[in-house]
């Protein structure tokens, strides 16, 4: 866990880099010898000397450096490691002459004398590892008039990344600070120079005890996971406990930033899962019943990327998502807190006898043919209720109004809502009754003009629809009077494997040949060649359907000469 430190930044003066390694380099001797004649606290001492006979390996790494006096932060660096030596020269001699204020405290100030050592050897090594040195760091002034300006936007934001890695939590929150700015100016040059390191650095800023920095840590994270660019680092890096916990008892921007970052991972099945195995559904429901309209929004969206995922979908029930959704589809904030619910709904009734049962025992129906009553996207509401016929009767459904929003459906919906509406409607034409109540509700022509759509799907559906209808006498002789039946059936007889509304073609169009009319309609419109085709795939009922129109074509020859 990253913690506050105590101590203000160096101030940066005149003196030169070489002058401020060499003043280092003057005191790790001092400070060891002074070190080493303390007889108390034996035990901190001795670690603290060890860290000391670190240092110099350490300088001379920094200093063998090709770039190592062009570069700001070896400066800074050595300033810092000079005041820690300071700081241990002086501490050493309190402990000499015993001077010291009080036993605990004096402990105290050694174990924050050890973490500062630490903190300068790792930062030293940090700034080789992340590769910033190889960067020239080019003033602002002389920056914007650089022949190069790019390379020199590069190379300070490589410096400002680097600032995440090191220095004490102060630098840090003004390196954020600077990075939010630059983020909202010129994203594309972050994400151009940002590298893995630099994503492990962030994460760890999720943890630190400053509320102030985790909310703008979370700021930028949100903003590289909407970018599209580093989902994997993001997540191979443990992004999502920390995020989890923001959501859980952040401050009102931190959990927004939070649930929209989880919004964008979410849209990964791996991620989806992983935010489930790491607590994550509890405080997005929770954030479903009571966060703001943004953060709800979200929250609704990342439970329904989850939802998606047929193996967690009974975790999902067991935490209450089928209320909740519910209760969004009735008083969702956003109007797109609405959709996503219903689109989570949708999922969770796709496959599960236990999940339907549920969402019909919560009123989910009722909330669903209301939410086809507003303005918004209709094929998850009519998805989910189709998922439903089953559940309960077909009739009941019928009764509470479903016939009259799939027909505004397929006269109004998308192409993918009157698909789900087709296929809703093949799910309750399970009866004679209902068969009848579909054809009087005015189906039948809005299903033939849907045999024209460009796609695959609901053309199928569609056919399927009307082939279930027209088992029924009254239904067969509406679509028989219907101009575009029979030529927009004869065009599904198409052999093609794309073609998926054969079987379905021919069972409507055996069904019309009893007609005179229509049976010459087929034959002008070049059904005879499609269904030989289809006698070779054996597709059922092609031969026979053949043979019928064959035999009218002879009768009508005949009957010429």
């Amino acid at each position: 866990m990253v913690e506050d430190s105590g101590h203000n930044d160096v101030v940066v003066d005149s003196q030169s880099v070489e002058e401020w390694l060499l003043r280092a380099q003057e005191l790790v001797p001092v400070a060891l010898k002074k070190a080493r004649e303390v007889k108390g606290f034996p035990g901190r001492w001795k670690m603290i000397i060890s860290k000391l006979e670190q240092i110099p390996s350490r300088l001379s790494d920094l200093s063998s450096h090709p770039c190592f006096a062009k570069n700001a932060l070896c400066k800074e660096q050595l300033q810092a490691v000079s005041k820690t030596l300071n700081e241990a020269i002086e501490l050493s001699e309190i402990c000499v002459k015993e001077k010291y204020e009080g036993k605990l405290r004096m402990q105290s100030d050694l174990d924050a004398l050890a973490g500062k050592l630490d903190l300068n050897l790792r930062d030293c090594g940090l700034l080789i590892k992340t590769g910033v040195l190889g960067q020239v760091t080019f003033p602002s002034a002389v920056a914007s008039s650089s022949s190069e300006p790019e390379a020199a936007t590069h190379s300070n934001t490589r410096e400002l990344l680097a600032r995440l890695q090191i220095g004490h939590l102060e630098a840090k929150h003004r390196a954020l600070d600077a990075l939010v700015e630059l983020m909202k100016e010129d994203e594309k040059n972050v994400l151009v120079v940002l590298g893995r390191s630099n994503i492990a650095a962030l994460v760890q800023l999720l943890t630190a005890t400053s509320p102030r920095i985790r909310e703008k840590t979370v700021t930028v994270i949100c903003s590289l996971a909407e970018s599209g660019s580093c989902e994997n680092w993001l997540v191979s890096e443990g992004v999502l406990p920390p995020l989890i916990r923001l959501v859980e008892s952040g401050s009102a921007v931190g959990k927004e930033k939070a649930t929209i970052s989880l919004q964008r991972l979410s849209m990964s099945v791996e991620t989806a899962r992983s935010i489930v195995g790491h607590g994550g559904v509890r405080p997005l429901i929770e954030m479903c019943r009571i966060a703001d309209s943004v953060s709800q929004a979200a929250a609704a969206c990342t439970l329904k990327n989850i939802s998606a995922v047929p193996e967690v979908r009974q975790t999902l029930s067991e935490e209450g998502i089928v209320k909740v959704m519910i209760n969004l589809l009735d008083c969702g904030i956003l109007l797109g807190s609405k959709e996503y619910a219903a689109e989570c709904l949708q999922h969770l009734t796709s496959s599960n006898d236990d999940l339907r049962r549920s969402v019909v025992s919560e009123g989910g129906i009722r909330s669903l043919l209301a939410y086809l009553d507003g303005p918004l996207p209709q094929e998850s509401a009519v998805g989910a209720l189709r998922n439903l016929v089953g559940s309960v009767s077909a009739e009941s459904f019928v009764s509470l109004g479903l016939l009259p929003r799939l027909v505004h459906v397929l006269k109004s919906g998308s192409l993918g809502a009157q698909q789900a509406a087709a296929s809703a409607i093949c799910r309750i034409c399970s009866s004679t009754e209902t068969k009848k109540l579909v054809g009087e509700a005015g189906c039948i022509p809005l299903l033939v003009k849907m045999l024209e759509a460009k796609a695959n799907g609901a053309r199928e559906v569609a056919a399927q629809a009307i082939s279930s209808l027209m088992t029924l006498s009254q239904n067969c002789r509406e679509v028989k009077r219907n101009d575009k039946s029979v030529p927009n059936l004869v065009q599904l007889l198409d052999p093609s494997p794309q073609n998926t509304a054969k079987k379905y073609a021919v069972s409507s169009l055996a069904a019309l040949s009893t007609s005179k009319k229509c049976k010459k309609l087929m034959i002008s419109y070049g059904a005879i060649g499609y269904l030989k085709k289809l006698t070779e795939m054996d597709i059922p009922g092609a031969k026979k359907l053949l043979e019928r129109l064959e035999r009218g074509k002879l009768r009508s020859l005949f009957s010429r000469k």
